[in-house]
């Protein structure tokens, strides 16, 4: 049995990026915190986070502070400091490939495109990790799709995203309860 279960958001730090579609991460992390009343602000590892506990099982909650191409930097170093293994990871994030507002687990595998699922999978030479999918969808046609990411989401597609946020977090919980 581990000795706690890291959920790490992915996401990019600032005020600029907080309502972006490549945040979704970050707001599963904040949607569990508030939920478990959890406070994310010590700041170590390259990333905010906190600790609680669930019918007996710790877990982290950390948001990497390094933007998201160089998440693999804090998230290798939130195993090494807290004694952690990667099949005591769950990454969430968005993905593009996903219709928006479904969530998907992955157990291991590539990185899809993601510069951040990428970036972790160089930093702990291992793609034996769990992911939460969070979609997004694709782009309309003739937008870039980094720029897309930056940009927040519509209004109306919010009514599919905050769902998804919801299911993501009651996913990482279920994943906690499981290990």
């Amino acid at each position: 049995m581990a000795a706690a279960v890291l959920i790490v958001g992915l996401g990019n730090p600032g005020l600029e990026y907080a309502l972006t579609r490549h945040n979704l991460g970050f707001w599963a992390v904040d949607r569990m915190a508030r939920a478990h009343r959890v406070s994310v602000n010590d700041s170590k590892y390259h990333s905010v986070l906190g600790s609680g506990s669930l019918r007996g099982w710790k877990f982290i909650l950390a948001k990497p502070q390094t933007f998201m191409n160089l998440s693999g930097k804090a998230v290798r170093a939130l195993l090494l400091g807290e004694g952690l293994a990667p099949e005591d990871l769950l990454v969430m994030h968005d993905d593009m490939d996903i219709e928006l507002g479904r969530v998907k687990f992955k157990k291991s595998g590539g990185d899809a495109g993601h510069h951040g699922i990428g970036s972790i999978i160089h930093s702990l030479g291992t793609d034996e990790f769990s992911r939460l999918r969070i979609g997004v969808g694709r782009p309309p046609s003739g937008v870039n799709g980094a720029d897309w990411l930056l940009d927040p989401f519509l209004d109306h597609e919010l009514e599919a995203v905050d769902p998804a946020v919801d299911e993501a977090m009651h996913r990482a919980i279920e994943f906690v309860v499981g290990k």
